[in-house]
């Protein structure tokens, strides 16, 4: 019976389909262990045909034998049903769910079978996937939040000091009038400047939150109305900083579904900081694949170095650059937030013939 049941395959079969098989297959062989138990009882009979008490136990004896016989055939076809179907899923599912427990969802559940637990298994293995992957996003936006603060720590450290010290400067010397009026003037313009400092950096820790708690809204839009959007804004922008701009589009779909508003601002970012840098010229090139929508932006300046390769998308990262005192180092690190919102990504590196190259990359459909 078990080598029948192998040769059948019942992971091919679903759970009712290889319950009801092993029932007809039990159902069998109980009749035919039934059929050998009468032919038995009527052996003895005959043999003990003169012997009357014979009948007072014969007959008593095969119904226990046949009842036994059931009895045996139910618990046989429930432990087969249960080792070949139901024993090793249960055991798959149970070690995984002592492993999430633990918080351990670096494994994988594998179970080849297409009945309903092979399901189970491959939706528990989805769950975990999904577990996996925003286990790594909350520790990745817990990291990324922990270098915020202590960026932002850092940078307000400077005018903190600054204050301080033109506060105990004052403290010192305004009550015995050692301070002429054009110094006092001085010293308040100063701390105000650095107050206004600080003031910035708070609106801009707060403007960093409301985009990590922004929802995507995706909408289908037409590739060429979208690429005349934004063509139309870069010139108005390069325009101001009296750089040129070109662009070029290589173009798999008529049709692409993105958050406009987002793509927008990512894209107005990444011209600022290329009109910024570059010497004369900003292009653009839009790549439109079937299910993501790529922008990369460059430009014909120096290009990046080394250590701003690495910390360019860093927030607060200014490098060195001619107006570090008139943006907050925010725009890499925002355009880096968006696309990761829209399960994209952002990459940085240095163009085939010099020159910086920001490539901002958007999945198709997402909704968060």
């Amino acid at each position: 019976m078990a080598k029948m049941i192998n040769w059948l395959s019942l992971k091919r079969f679903t759970l009712l389909q290889s319950f009801i098989l092993l029932c007809c297959l039990t159902l069998i062989a109980v009749l035919v262990v039934i059929t050998l138990e009468f032919r038995w009882a009527e052996s003895i009979r005959l043999r003990f045909a003169g012997y009357s008490s014979v009948n007072d136990w014969l007959l008593p004896s095969l119904v226990a034998v046949v009842l036994l016989t059931v009895a045996v055939g139910i618990v046989l076809m429930g432990s087969l049903f249960y080792r070949w179907k139901l024993k090793q899923p249960l055991e798959i599912l149970m070690q995984a769910s002592e492993k999430i427990s633990a918080n351990d969802l670096g494994f994988h559940i594998s179970y080849d079978s297409r009945d309903e637990m092979g399901e189970l298994c491959r939706v528990f293995e989805n769950m975990r996937g999904q577990l996996e992957k925003n286990h790594q996003t909350l520790w990745r936006s817990a990291e990324e939040r922990r270098q915020l603060n202590a960026i932002f720590a850092h940078d307000l450290r400077t005018p903190l000091s600054v204050l301080k010290g033109y506060s105990e400067f004052l403290t010192a010397y305004l009550p015995e009038r050692k301070i002429s009026e054009e110094k006092l003037l001085d010293t308040i313009q100063t701390m105000q400047a650095h107050i206004v400092r600080l003031e910035s950096f708070t609106e801009a820790m707060n403007s960093i939150q409301k985009l990590e708690d922004m929802p995507v809204q995706s909408r289908r839009i037409e590739t060429d109305e979208l690429i005349s959007l934004l063509n139309d804004s870069a010139r108005q922008i390069t325009g101001r900083n009296g750089k040129t701009f070109g662009s070029s589009i290589a173009e798999e779909a008529n049709e692409i579904t993105v958050d406009v508003h987002l793509t927008m601002q990512v894209f107005e970012n990444l011209i600022v900081n290329a009109a910024r840098y570059a010497s004369s010229h900003v292009s653009v090139h839009y790549n439109v694949g079937k299910d993501h929508f790529s922008i990369t932006v460059a430009d014909d300046g120096a290009g990046f170095s080394e250590v701003t390769l690495r910390k360019a998308v860093l927030p607060f990262y200014r490098g060195e650059v001619w107006d570090a005192n008139e943006h907050h180092g925010l725009g890499l690190y925002i355009c880096k937030v968006l696309c990761e919102k829209h399960e994209g990504s952002l990459q940085v590196a240095n163009g085939l013939h010099g020159g910086g190259s920001v490539t901002a990359s958007f999945w198709y459909g997402v909704d968060k």
